[in-house]
């Protein structure tokens, strides 16, 4: 286990303890990556836990390089974090997915935006690495319109008592998740802040098979968010988004990147609302 990890402690009123929780499912390709990063942070009292959702491939081995923090848990990831935030010591909780990695200021910034500032959660601006593929530009095209977004974001920094009085992710969702307690904790009058540092995702896809493969699946499983989040989640999901309105410049500044994300669009909506349909024939 890396030295840096184990200076982890007690919480204290100027470096209170911050627990990241990291779910993971056959995440070896990228955990490391993320884990390296987290390492390299300016703040250094926080703990590591990772909540692997019966991995096949070698992500647990990666894991026990970190910490010693690792427990199992299924059957998607809002159970996984949640069993992780019950595992936890800190002052404040930090989701972090397997396939993310975090500028070096992140949670120094999260910390003394709660702690001098008095924010209770933080919402952390993820963009993609536009390394990964043609499409991973286009999405980085896309979430970089919503650095300054209210709708489109859902807080990752949060102070661990608050999932006491609003709830924790809520288990019958598999997507949007984030969303739906970001919108609880709005709804309970908390102050969500915004820092400057953010998080760059690499587990983007490759290719339009990808896409759609994933959108379907999250598609079968929104009627559980939307059932909860009738009016500002459809505003969430939907792609008529101010954001876009906001930028629209840009749309005609990148023509490439403009097409790109209309087949992006298409791609990932009509395979969606086919799993939407597909689910609500089903049940």
């Amino acid at each position: 286990m890396h030295s840096e990890t184990a200076r982890a402690g007690s919480s204290t009123p100027e470096q209170p303890l911050v627990s990241i929780i990291i779910p993971t499912k056959n995440s070896a390709n990228t955990l490391a990556t993320t884990l390296e990063s987290l390492l390299n942070q300016t703040y250094k009292n926080y703990e590591i836990i990772v909540v692997d959702n019966y991995s096949t491939d070698d992500t647990i081995e990666c894991a026990k390089r970190y910490t010693d923090k690792i427990f199992t848990r299924g059957p998607e990831r809002s159970a996984q974090v949640n069993f992780g935030i019950t595992k936890s010591a800190g002052k404040y909780v930090h989701r972090v997915d397997s396939d993310f990695v975090l500028e070096p200021s992140v949670i120094e910034e999260a910390v003394k935006m709660c702690e001098v500032d008095r924010y209770d959660a933080i919402s952390v601006h993820n963009t993609s690495d536009e390394t990964i593929s043609f499409w991973s530009r286009v999405r980085k095209f896309e979430r970089d319109m919503y650095r300054e977004d209210d709708l489109n974001v859902a807080v990752r920094f949060i102070r661990k008592d608050i999932f006491d009085n609003v709830g924790y992710f809520d288990e019958s969702m598999v997507a949007s998740e984030d969303y739906d307690l970001h919108n609880r904790i709005l709804a309970a009058n908390y102050r969500i802040g915004r820092i400057n540092a953010q998080e760059v995702h690499i587990g983007e896809p490759k290719t339009l098979k990808d896409i759609i493969k994933k959108h379907y699946y999250y598609g079968k499983t929104l009627q559980a968010f939307l059932a909860k989040n009738k009016s500002r989640g459809l505003k969430q999901l939907s792609p008529a988004r101010p954001a876009y309105a906001k930028n629209w410049k840009l749309f005609f500044k990148r023509p490439v990147m403009t097409i790109g994300f209309l087949v992006y669009q298409v791609a990932r909506y009509g395979s969606a609302i086919l799993g939407y349909l597909v689910s609500i024939i089903r049940n």
